[in-house]
């Protein structure tokens, strides 16, 4: 009866010893089976950005000259903002879209230097919805305008002229465009785009430069100077953010492939050690019977 029973408590042994090894085994395959699922998606992902990345890139080119020369007009005229009653309009230019690094973030933390520098007069128009959300918890007051739906096609000057004629219902003597300028694939910087009211271009000292001009051709020029430097911006942020997220999505890659390495090791010394312990339970087990 005392054999039977060790038997009997040994055997109640095994039991608990193999069900919390498989219960490991199985989280360690779970986790395996997850980290591997995330590995595909950031490698498509990257596959993804890689050839959004390369129509980006060539759009850049072609857009270029078209904000360079808006912004080469500003600075013959020599045009500066007027230091009475200042009124700062921030453009903000971003994407709703996430998993690209810290595009999004370094804009945001350039617009909240400018805001607490001058809180009291100072706008902000969010092109695209992750500025929004990180000024909302503390400037929310600050912003009026919001463009969603950025980022999933590659932006064009229709698109850059309805944020323009927006923007242009709100007063304002001068502002900034916010965004990335693209330098290559692994590297961009914060840059800014000056921004002037009508009042303020028309009393550059060096305006006579560019022939007479009156008051509508002034208008109609900062109408399309607006749009011309906002689609410029947008330009090279959309390139800015896909390399960003192309090199972030392989980065995710190899870190997913070292984890699995990892995991694959993990689960394989935890098998042998279960095995192990199993055969030598079975040796005890039978060597008690006798």
């Amino acid at each position: 009866m005392l054999g039977r029973a060790g038997t009997v408590f040994l055997h109640h042994g095994n039991q608990q010893q193999q069900v919390r090894g498989m219960a490991t085994l199985k989280a360690i395959s779970l986790r395996l089976k997850s980290v591997k699922n995330i590995q595909k998606i950031t490698q498509s992902m990257k596959m993804v950005s890689a050839a959004k990345y390369s129509r980006a890139e060539r759009d850049l080119r072609q857009a270029r000259p078209i904000g360079v020369g808006a912004k080469t007009f500003y600075e013959k005229a020599e045009v500066s903002a007027p230091t009475e009653k200042p009124e700062k309009l921030i453009v903000a230019v971003t994407s709703d879209r996430g998993l690209c690094g810290a595009v999004h973030t370094q804009v945001a933390r350039q617009i909240r230097t400018e805001i607490t520098e001058n809180p009291e007069s100072t706008k902000v128009i969010c092109i695209g919805d992750k500025s929004r959300a990180i000024l909302q918890r503390l400037f929310g007051k600050h912003i009026i305008l919001v463009a969603n739906e950025v980022g999933r096609r590659p932006p064009t000057f229709l698109d850059a002229a309805k944020i323009a004629e927006e923007a242009s219902k709100f007063d304002f003597t001068f502002g900034k465009i916010i965004y990335n300028r693209f330098k290559s694939v692994v590297s961009y910087t914060t840059t800014e785009l000056p921004l002037f009211s009508q009042s303020a271009v028309a009393a550059a000292p060096k305006l006579t430069v560019y022939d007479s001009l009156d008051n509508d051709v002034i208008q109609s020029y900062m109408e399309f100077s607006t749009a011309a430097l906002l689609f410029y911006a947008l330009k090279e942020g959309a390139c800015s953010e896909q390399s960003s997220r192309m090199t972030a999505m392989d980065n995710a890659s190899k870190n997913a492939g070292e984890m699995i390495d990892k995991l694959t090791l993990t689960f394989n010394r935890t098998r042998q050690a279960v095995i192990t312990r199993e055969l030598i339970e079975i040796i005890s087990g039978a060597a008690a019977l006798q």
